[in-house]
Parts: C-alpha cells; sequence; structure tokens
C-alpha cells in the first residue's frame, strides 16, 4: 500500500499539473581567491568582456520572451552595467584578484546590501546572485547554471527562479514550478501567472523533493500531492478534463452566475501593454501605474511628456473606465527627486500619498496630465492616490484632484487604518480600491516580497479578508464602488470571495482574466457571500481557503483520502 504525502504553498492562478520532478542543478562554487597570474590589464579585460556579454545575454532572453519577462530582464541587464558595480571589480583587480573572485565579491558586496535594504529590493537580491553566476560562466566557459533540458516533461523545483530562467522556460517540458522561496508578488509568480504556468511558490518542505518523485501540483489550492495514489492520479486527470472545459467561458463581461455584473479590468505598467489587455477582454484598467514615467528620470517628466501617455491609454478604452493611479514612489521605488533622504524603514516612510504632498508641483503637474488626456478622449477617466492612512488626505487629493479638472477621484486601501475607517474615507472619496498586496504585508508585518516570511503574506487571512469586507460594507452604505487591485483578484476562488465581501469590480493581470471570468460565472451572488463568511470564520489563510475550497468544490480530487 502506499500512502501520498502533501506540501503546502501559495499557488499561482487554479492550473493542474501531474508529472516527475527534477531539481535545479546546483550554482558554481565560490571561486578560489589564489591571486591572479595573468595580470591587472588582461583581468580588467576578462571582467568587462563578461559583464557585457552577460547584459547582452539577458536582453537578448527578454526580448525573446517579451512581456513582463522583458521588463525584468531588461532591470537584470542594468545591474550588469552598473557602473558602482564595474568601479568596485576594477579596484578588487587592482588588489590582485582574478576577474572571477573580484565578480563574486562585488556581487556578493551589493547583494548584502540590496538584502538590507530589505522589500523589494531584498528581493532583487536573487536576481543578483542570477547576474554573478552567469558572468562567471562566462568568464571559466562553462555553461551558465539554469533550468535543465531533459529529453521528457517535467515538475521543476528550485529554491526560487531567476528571471531569466522563468523568462525562456520551454513550456512543452515543464509542466509546472514548485518554489521553496517567493510569495504571491515575487518575480517568479508574476512571470508564471503571466505565462498561464502551473505554479506553487513558497512551498515548505520543496527542497526534501528528489528527481523522479511523481507529484500532482495544483495551484488552486496551493497543494502538491507527493507519490500520489492510482485514485488520486485519476481524480486529478477528471480535473484537468473539467478545468479545460471550464476555460472555453467566452471573452465577455464578467458576471455571477445570476447575471450580476462584476467588471473585469486590468492592471498595467506602461502602455506597451495595451492591446493583449484588450484582447483578453479586459473592461477597462483597475489600475494604471505611473512609474514608469519617473524612474528612470533625473527629474520629473513634464506635462506635455505624461499627458501624451495618458492619452494613449485612455484612447484604447473609449468609453470605459480607465483608472491611473498616482506616483506611488520611496519605500521600493525611491526617486531622487521625490525621495531625497534616506530612511531607517522606508515602507514605513514618506512614500505614496505623503512623499507627493511633500512635493505637491510633481502632484498637479501630474494630475493635470490626466485631465488634460481625459478631456482629449471619451474614456471614463478616474485617478486615485496611493498610501492614503487618514481621512484628511483623503480629502486633500480628492479636492486638489477636482480643483485640476479630475471628475472622479478616489483613494487606494493599502494601510490598516485605512480600511478601518473606510466609512469616512469614503464620505470624502468618489471610489476606494483595495490593493491587497500592500494592506496583506501591513497587517501581518510581513515583507510582501520575502522569502522568508511568505508564509504570512496570504491575502486569505481571515485578518486581511475583515479589512476587506469593512470597505465593502462602507461603499455598499454609501453607495461608492470598491475596487481590487491588488495581486489577490487574480486568484481565482479568492476572486469570488472578494465579491462576497463587497468587491465591485475586479482589476488584474491580464493573463489572470480568462480564469476569473469562469470562476465568477459558476457562482451566484448568494454563493459569493456565504463562502466570505465561511473565509471569515476561519483562523488561518490555510482554513479560510480549505474551508471555501470544500464548499465549492467537494469532490475536489485533492481530498480523496484512499491508498492503495
Amino acid at each position: 500500500m502506499t500512502v501520498s504525502t502533501t506540501l503546502v504553498g501559495i499557488g499561482i492562478g487554479r492550473g493542474l499539473a501531474v508529472g516527475p520532478i527534477l531539481r535545479m542543478p546546483d550554482p558554481l562554487p565560490e571561486p578560489s581567491d589564489a591571486a591572479s597570474s595573468q595580470g591587472t590589464d588582461a583581468e580588467k579585460v576578462r571582467a568587462a568582456g563578461a559583464l557585457a556579454a552577460t547584459a547582452a545575454d539577458i536582453r537578448l532572453r527578454g526580448e525573446r520572451a517579451g512581456g513582463a519577462a522583458q521588463d525584468v530582464l531588461e532591470a537584470q541587464a542594468f545591474m550588469a552595467e552598473d557602473p558602482t558595480l564595474k568601479d568596485d571589480v576594477n579596484d578588487r583587480i587592482d588588489s590582485g584578484k582574478t576577474a572571477e573572485r573580484a565578480v563574486f565579491e562585488a556581487f556578493v558586496q551589493f547583494r548584502d546590501l540590496l538584502v538590507s535594504m530589505g522589500g523589494y529590493m531584498g528581493e532583487r537580491a536573487t536576481d543578483l546572485d542570477d547576474v554573478s553566476q552567469r558572468v562567471r560562466a562566462n568568464l571559466q566557459g562553462v555553461a551558465a547554471p539554469g533550468v535543465p533540458d531533459p529529453d521528457y516533461s517535467f515538475v521543476l523545483v528550485a529554491r526560487d527562479l531567476a528571471p531569466a530562467d522563468t523568462a525562456l522556460l520551454d513550456l512543452d517540458k515543464v509542466l509546472a514550478l514548485i518554489t521553496s522561496d517567493g510569495g504571491p508578488t515575487s518575480h517568479t509568480a508574476i512571470l508564471a501567472r503571466e505565462k498561464s504556468i502551473v505554479a506553487v511558490v513558497g512551498t515548505k518542505g520543496a527542497l526534501s523533493l528528489e528527481d523522479g518523485d511523481t507529484v500532482i501540483v495544483d495551484a488552486s489550492t496551493g497543494v502538491v500531492t507527493v507519490d500520489p495514489t492510482d485514485a488520486e492520479r485519476a481524480a486529478s486527470v477528471t480535473a484537468l478534463e473539467s478545468r479545460a472545459a471550464a476555460s472555453t467561458v467566452p471573452v465577455g463581461p464578467g458576471a455571477l452566475a445570476d447575471g450580476t455584473p462584476i467588471p473585469l479590468l486590468a492592471n498595467l505598467g506602461s502602455v506597451d501593454k495595451l492591446d493583449d489587455a484588450v484582447a483578453k477582454g479586459a473592461e477597462g484598467v483597475g489600475l494604471f501605474r505611473t512609474e514608469f514615467l519617473f524612474l528612470d528620470s533625473e527629474t520629473a517628466p513634464t506635462v506635455a511628456d505624461q499627458e501624451a501617455k495618458y492619452t494613449a491609454l485612455f484612447a484604447a478604452f473609449p468609453g470605459k473606465k480607465v483608472v491611473v493611479r498616482a506616483l506611488d514612489a520611496g519605500a521600493d521605488k525611491p526617486l531622487s527627486f521625490l525621495n531625497d533622504e534616506p530612511e531607517e524603514n522606508p515602507a514605513l516612510g514618506l512614500r505614496g500619498l505623503r512623499a507627493l504632498r511633500a512635493h505637491e508641483s510633481i502632484l498637479r503637474d501630474q494630475l493635470t496630465a490626466v485631465a488634460n488626456a481625459a478631456a482629449a478622449t471619451t474614456a471614463d477617466a478616474w485617478v486615485m492616490a496611493p498610501m492614503v492612512s487618514t481621512v484628511e488626505e483623503a480629502r486633500y487629493f480628492v479636492s486638489l484632484a477636482k480643483e485640476l479638472g479630475v471628475k472622479t477621484a478616489g483613494v487606494m486601501v493599502e494601510v490598516p487604518a485605512a480600511a478601518l475607517l473606510a466609512d469616512r474615507i469614503l464620505a470624502e472619496s468618489d471610489f476606494a480600491s483595495i490593493g491587497t498586496n500592500d494592506l496583506t504585508q501591513y497587517t501581518l508585518a510581513a515583507d510582501r516580497l520575502l522569502g522568508s516570511v511568505a508564509s504570512f503574506q496570504d491575502p486569505w487571512h481571515p485578518a486581511v479578508l475583515r479589512l476587506v469586507g469593512e470597505v465593502g460594507k462602507a461603499g455598499a452604505a454609501l453607495g461608492k464602488p470598491v475596487g481590487i487591485c491588488g495581486e489577490a483578484a487574480a486568484d481565482p476562488l479568492l476572486a469570488v470571495v472578494l465579491v462576497g465581501l463587497g468587491a465591485t469590480s475586479l482589476s488584474m493581470s491580464p493573463a489572470a482574466l480568462a480564469d476569473v471570468r469562469a470562476e465568477l460565472a459558476r457562482f451566484t451572488t448568494a454563493q459569493t457571500e456565504e463562502f466570505a463568511e465561511l473565509a471569515l470564520s476561519a483562523n488561518s489563510a490555510v482554513e479560510a481557503r480549505a474551508a471555501v475550497l470544500s464548499a465549492a468544490t467537494p469532490k475536489h480530487p485533492n481530498q480523496h483520502t484512499e491508498s492503495e
């Protein structure tokens, strides 16, 4: 008789896969600290060539991958070209180091700096490790460690995946991803979602899996079943067939089974992704991140520069809602012209609306550009303030936006204080949009991009859902829209719960629209409210997800207990 075991992580999407495990190979060993025998000039030439070649290779991978992967890989290429890092490498070579050792030490120092910064920058340490490995592989004339390429299909297991690996996975061979680190907003999760790869991240015990182990990977539950029984295998085949049939729901407006409309919108980070969002049936834009206009600049962009981008955005959605988020700088996205003072804990510092108020001219220019672009198109343009935590902040932002010609102005609810005062904040605002990524990290005091606390970073947690419910109730009482624009909206079953808590629209990466549309179509308003109550009555994120899953799919295949 065989008995299966299970590992639990955070599922990305609702896919399911069955196959044998193959682990990522071990990284290159630390290079020797022996003195160079080639001379400093020769070592510097080798290092410069390897850094340049690595940057070029990463960029080429990005161009081949396209989409969000290209943006991520472009950032990695810039790491290899960082002038400060190059200078550090050369200084170490001047002290007698080989190019391999100098690169290793320079990247380690850079990595430690990012880790000390925490947040988004801390999470990028994994990317830096990958770049270091690729540069040193180039110097040694060996293949860079990466995804294995056997002649059969497999489930890939890794501590975490570098963007360069995730971006070019052979989807004809890689059935699913399992990582021990990372959370729902890690690069692995984001790229897996965009490419519709079955993935479970932040999986406890993942590194205990061995090559050849057979697993069932169920992203909808976040469960990895190891050595499944014949009954569990058969049930997984049935589930795959069922999900394939459900995915045929035609592109169209989001709605519940009883016809209640739930608009499904897109989260976008630039105007380059507009066509993809439209093709996948986005009914508008629920979150347009404007940081791309600012991050590569030493000065704030002009009103005219911004207006051109917003006009292109609005023109792609004639007559539809497009929500622009005011610049959300600070914390993991510092800007020299906006955040000029170092902070001990930037995630709790001068970020979002707080930073904009300290430099009001930048905010005025942005709101003016939005108003001008809206006037030149037929889109229903909305604007919202990030990181609002007080009633006074909401009043300030909405008043200023309307003074400058924006017709609909609201706030993001990302801080527990804003959720607890939602009735008062919504009295001052036209709408609220809940950013579940930050709301979860602030509620549970768990950095949303730190793998070591990924198990806490789960929007299914009843404490987070209770706060969402507070905002939903306030919106219903005041007749104000309440949207969700965090990654939680891309989790199909959780999306149903969020609607039951009062969300009136959902915004997500375009790749998630089909799965969420299909899931919503399965349930009535009454059922969404029933699921919301089940989740709220649970004591943990795991219990909440399990309770709702049981109610939604009483005969889910992973609930079989037979052993053979």
